[in-house]
Parts: structure tokens; C-alpha cells; sequence
């Protein structure tokens, strides 16, 4: 399946501040994306995406905070009319209300509303862990309303069965697809880069969601990745990355250099470009794919409600010999920007 058209329903990529180039990208707090932003608070306007999570604004609101600063405290106060010292007051009680109905999950709510026409897949590669599998997939069916695509390898200690009970409960929204190829850090011929290849060009969505089945989802944590891709980002995670000399920090949220492939929201016509295909495992594959986006990477204020669900361990030789390889990519990548 490929891209006939350029999805419609997506602002065009942002591209004037181009992941990967200068800078490290996780001064998330000041410059003049945070003036902006203090400057719609001021207006009673909310701002950015994906604040459901966060912490409540008012948990620790004193009861008449206006009074302090001198303006009118009590409701009934009408005052002059002209009044700047009102004017402050009507803007400061707007302000108030909007971090409420953030608060009250409004924002979230309005997100939906803005994205409803832009469509998004779960991307799911299975090679074991049954329980986690079922808990991952019926995640994604309680908190959103997003498919799932799965891709069996090799029906490892019987997870096909689990999905194909979950396709039969959920028809319209679970399609599977079981192939006789083993993953490759079992021995077998299936690779990540190959097989999240494959999901891609199955998928018709605007929006690709790479999940892993070791995270589940407590709550909607796709509406924000898929508001901030909507909004013209090229992709939005769950998880920022820092990559520098022969490790990675965390970084986020705001603006950042790479995402995790923990669970990663990206525009599926830009990510068919980007995906190292040769990668055999996932690990720093991730980065790769990531850094290899032209545009702009976002981690939404959060924390978003998503959990691990446990480590899935494969051998220790393994994961050292083909994350150094697959960090090799973004090296490489690295070098070049």
C-alpha cells in the first residue's frame, strides 16, 4: 500500500525548526514558544496539546488570589465599567476558568473534535508475551478509537490465538496477519526493520502509531500525539531522546531531537522515507527512524497515561551486538546534520 495523494486532512509539516539541526532541542521552557504560551494564558486562551494528566493547575489555589494583587475580590463587585483594574480582574477570573476546564479534561476533549476527520493505526509487532499482548491491544480498545494492526511472528507460546479472540470481539477495529517467520533475535528471519516496513504500507491511515507490547495505555494517550501531528508536527511520542557521544538521555517534553519507539505517533507517508529497513531490532532503530523525519518531533506536556508493562528481555549478546549496529545509523545521521 502506498501513498496515492498527500493526506488532506494534516497541516503541512512544520520545517522551520527541522529535528536534528542545531541545537539540542530541550530548552522546552523558555524562548519565544514559552512567551507565546504565557501570553495565551494571560488572554484565557488554552494552549498546546495534550495537557490531560497534568497536574491540576488550582489543587493549591489560595481563595481570593485577586485581592492580593488589588483588584476586586468579590463577584458582585460590578466597578467602573472603563476600569483597567476590572479588565484585569475579567481577565485574570478567565484565565482561572480556562485552567479549570483543562483540568476537567476539556482539552483533550476539544482535541478530539479537531482531529475527528484524521484517521490512525496501532502498529503492533508480536513475537511473545501473551498476557502483555492482550493487555496492550485492550487498551487501545478501552481509551481510544483507534485500530489495530498486528503482525504475528511465528505464533511465539500461542500469542496468534490471543489475537485472533480479540479480532473476533472486536471486527471491525483488529486486523491480523500471521506469518511463519520467527523474530530475528529468536533465530528466525523476521527483522524490525522488515516487518514494521510490512505494517506500514498495510496501513491506509494518515497517522501510523508505533506501539510497543510491552507498554499499555491507562488512559487516552493517542489523542495528544495524533493533535500534535495533526497540528504539523512529523511525529510525537511518548518519550523524548537526547542521542550524544555513546549514550541517550531522556529529554522533553516540548520540541526534542529523537523519539522512543515505545509508543510513536508520525506521519505514515514521512515515516515510509525514514524507516531503516535494515534493522533487525528495535533498539536505537528507533532514534534512527526518528532522526531520519524531516520535521518537527514534539513529547505533548503530559505525563501522558501510559505504563510498562515489564521487560521483555531477549539475550544479552543479542540486544548488545545489534543495538550497537543500529546506533552505528544514528551516527551516521548524527554526523551528516
Amino acid at each position: 500500500m502506498t501513498d496515492a495523494k498527500s493526506p488532506g486532512r494534516l497541516r503541512p509539516a512544520r520545517l522551520e525548526q527541522v529535528a536534528g539541526g542545531s541545537g539540542t532541542g530541550r530548552d522546552t521552557a523558555g524562548g519565544a514558544a514559552a512567551g507565546e504560551a504565557g501570553r495565551a494564558r494571560r488572554d484565557g486562551v488554552a494552549t498546546g496539546v495534550g495537557t490531560a494528566g497534568a497536574k491540576p493547575s488550582g489543587t493549591h489555589a489560595r481563595p481570593n488570589p485577586a485581592a492580593e494583587l488589588g483588584f476586586s475580590g468579590d463577584p458582585g463587585q460590578r466597578g467602573d465599567p472603563g476600569s483597567d483594574m476590572l479588565h484585569a480582574q475579567r481577565a485574570w477570573d478567565a484565565t482561572l476558568a480556562t485552567n479549570r476546564l483543562d483540568d476537567l479534561g476539556v482539552n483533550i476533549e476539544r482535541q478530539r473534535v479537531e482531529i475527528r476527520d484524521v484517521t490512525a493505526a496501532v502498529g503492533l509487532l508480536v513475537d511473545g508475551w501473551p498476557a502483555d499482548v492482550r493487555a496492550c491491544v485492550q487498551s487501545v480498545m478501552d481509551h481510544t478509537g483507534a485500530n489495530v494492526l498486528a503482525l504475528d511472528l511465528g505464533d511465539i507460546d500461542g500469542v496468534g490465538d490471543v489475537l485472533d479472540r480479540l479480532a473476533e470481539q472486536y471486527p471491525d477495529r483488529i486486523a491480523v496477519w500471521h506469518v511463519i517467520e520467527r523474530p530475528h533475535w529468536r533465530g528466525g528471519t523476521a527483522t524490525w526493520g522488515e516487518s514494521r516496513a510490512k505494517l506500514l504500507r498495510l496501513d491506509e491511515s494518515d497517522v501510523h502509531v508505533l506501539m510497543e507490547t510491552s507498554v499499555m495505555l491507562r488512559g487516552d494517550a493517542l489523542t495528544p500525539l495524533v493533535a500534535a501531528v495533526a497540528e504539523g508536527a512529523v511525529a510525537a511520542g511518548w518519550r523524548g531522546a537526547e542521542p550524544s557521544g555513546g549514550g541517550v538521555h531522556e529529554a522533553g517534553p516540548g520540541r526534542v531531537r529523537a523519539l522512543t519507539g515505545e509508543l510513536m505517533a508520525v506521519r505514515r507517508s514521512a515515516a515510509l522515507g525514514a524507516l531503516p529497513e535494515d534493522a533487525h531490532y528495535g533498539r536505537n532503530a528507533d532514534l534512527e527512524l526518528s532522526l531520519g523525519l524531516r520535521g518537527e518531533l514534539v513529547v505533548p506536556p503530559g505525563p501522558l497515561p501510559v505504563e510498562r508493562l515489564g521487560a521483555h528481555d531477549v539475550p544479552a549478546d543479542y540486544l548488545e551486538r545489534e543495538s550497537r549496529r543500529n546506533y552505528d545509523g544514528v551516527r551516521r545521521i548524527l554526523g551528516a546534520s
